[in-house]
């Protein structure tokens, strides 16, 4: 009854095909490690520190891409002023970015400064 799978039998028994299958599991486990759960981490850890340092005044979009300044922060959501006398709560994860805006005055000054060089 078993006569076609026999050679089967007989050549699993080598240790040569036990040593590739544990070689294959350690590659498999080690390429699922590099490439879904080390970028997820730093993800995370990358979200974490964004809503560590929001804070009330800051300019931020939310996943939804709604633009608003924060007005009101607790453990769970943030309240954003979206429009003058318009405030939505929404959830801390739902933070996408924090918005940076350069210094004006900055390029005003480099611009005066580029000039007085010019003059002289």
């Amino acid at each position: 009854m078993l006569g076609p799978f026999q050679p089967l039998a007989a050549s699993s028994s080598s240790s040569g095909s036990s040593l590739s299958l544990v070689l294959f599991l350690v590659v498999i486990s080690a390429s699922f490690y590099f490439l879904l759960i080390r970028p997820q981490r730093r993800r995370s850890r990358q979200q974490r520190s964004l809503l560590d340092s929001i804070n009330v005044g800051d300019e931020v979009m939310t996943i939804g891409g709604i633009y608003g300044t924060v007005r009101g922060m607790d453990d769970e959501s943030f309240t954003l002023e979206v429009a003058p006398q318009i405030d939505l709560r929404v959830s801390r994860s739902a933070v996408a970015r924090k918005l940076v805006y350069e210094d004006a005055g900055g390029e005003d000054d480099r611009q005066r400064n580029e000039e007085a060089g010019d003059q002289a």
